[in-house]
């Protein structure tokens, strides 16, 4: 009697983590435009106002 036992899916895995360091490198970037462009604004405004 020999048991087989199904192989760990190791490829799949390593898509997944890409997919979450993807995901989070784009979030990072997200962020970064976002807070840029909110001082720019804010920046302008500030200049605009005097």
């Amino acid at each position: 009697m020999s048991s087989t036992h199904a192989p760990t899916p190791a490829p799949a895995a390593e898509r997944r983590v890409r997919h979450q360091a993807r995901d989070a490198a784009t979030l990072m970037a997200f962020s970064l435009a976002t807070s840029v462009g909110a001082a720019t604004a804010l920046a302008l405004l500030s200049s605009l106002g005097r």
